[in-house]
């Protein structure tokens, strides 16, 4: 428990050192200014904040260029997004990128109807009520889809491929995330025309995450499927440890957890993603109107396997998958 308070009065000290220059900085004349109001912490999405830039390159944008970047981090308290959302508001900026998915969706539309809002988020973004049509959102709002909520069915099924003898899958999500009741909806779908029985556990800080995974071992669980959460983003490390320690065969949502040593994950490629998202906050700067600007979806969807973790529990990838994987970590 020590080195999770550690770790996080490192993560914001760190978000308070980087936030500081651009609240404490005079807006130059004439210079748009970009506000990303995230969800999530500063240090763990460094790599999708350089990839909007890159987006915003893209467009011709370029920080403490000719455009300046306001941000607010929430840290994984979801609910300081909205005095965040209205703090940039306040601030006049020309348009909110959103990172972190559906919470600061909702909180930044609950702020304004007027400046420009680019998301990137993982739930149906109408049946969500983010955009009014994919095709023509209609209002001030568009971005990416990732498609991770519709995608939830699928990794359950590869998670059942990999490991078919298994009738008892742990399921993770985050209650303070907007889209959990949506993701354990396609789950609950999907294990019953599998005939798996889920066992669903729930967890919003780093003490939690580890009592969720002393309960599902206490309940024999044989897998983990982790539902797809911008908080659980931050934790790759904590996750990876403890699927570990517990020999747990476990499918993640993006392939960074397997990198660091996850066993399998299906899901989008985010950064890519966040430059699509840079991309349309340039567009908007130059003119574009929201309304007409259609709701991308993520086109980069990768299935990737780490042989040494499979080998590590034991288990042997069948053929099939192993055939149909993007990238095999060896």
């Amino acid at each position: 428990m020590g080195i999770h308070i550690r770790r996080r009065e490192f993560v914001v000290t760190v978000g308070g050192a980087a936030a500081w220059p651009f609240m404490a900085r005079a807006q130059r004349p004439g210079i748009p200014v970009i506000g990303i109001l995230a969800s999530v912490s500063p240090t763990p999405y460094a790599p999708y904040i350089a990839a909007i830039k890159e987006g915003l390159r893209q467009t011709g944008y370029v920080e403490s260029g000719n455009v300046e970047i306001e941000y607010r981090w929430a840290e994984g308290e979801y609910g300081r997004l909205p005095q965040q959302a209205a703090e940039l508001v306040k601030r006049g900026v020309a348009v909110i990128i959103l990172v972190g998915g559906g919470p600061a969706v909702a909180a930044a539309k609950a702020a304004t109807a007027t400046i420009p809002i680019v998301f990137v988020m993982g739930d149906d973004p109408v049946k969500s009520g983010a955009a009014g049509a994919l095709n023509h959102p209609g209002g001030n709002v568009t971005g990416v889809s990732l498609l991770t909520v519709a995608l939830e069915a699928k990794r359950l099924q590869l998670l059942h491929e990999l490991v078919p003898n298994v009738a008892v899958v742990a399921v993770i999500v985050n209650p303070n995330n907007p889209q959990a009741h949506a993701e354990l909806a396609e789950l609950q779908a999907a294990a019953s025309t599998l005939g798996l029985q889920l066992e669903v556990f729930k967890a919003s800080s780093p003490s939690e995450i580890d009592s969720a995974f002393v309960n599902l071992v206490q309940r024999r669980a044989g897998a983990l499927h982790m539902a797809a959460d911008a908080f659980f983003n931050t934790r790759k490390e904590q996750f990876v440890v403890l699927t570990a320690r517990h020999a747990l065969p476990t499918i993640f949502h993006l392939r960074q957890f397997t990198v660091a040593g996850g066993l399998m994950s299906y899901g989008p490629d985010l950064a890519d993603a966040y430059r699509q998202g840079g991309t349309y906050a340039g567009r908007i700067l130059k003119g574009e109107k929201p309304a007409e600007m259609p709701v991308q979806q993520a086109v980069k969807i990768e299935l990737v396997i780490n042989l040494q973790t499979a080998r590590s529990l034991g288990l042997t990838i069948p053929l099939p998958l192993l055939g149909r994987a993007d990238e095999v970590i060896e």
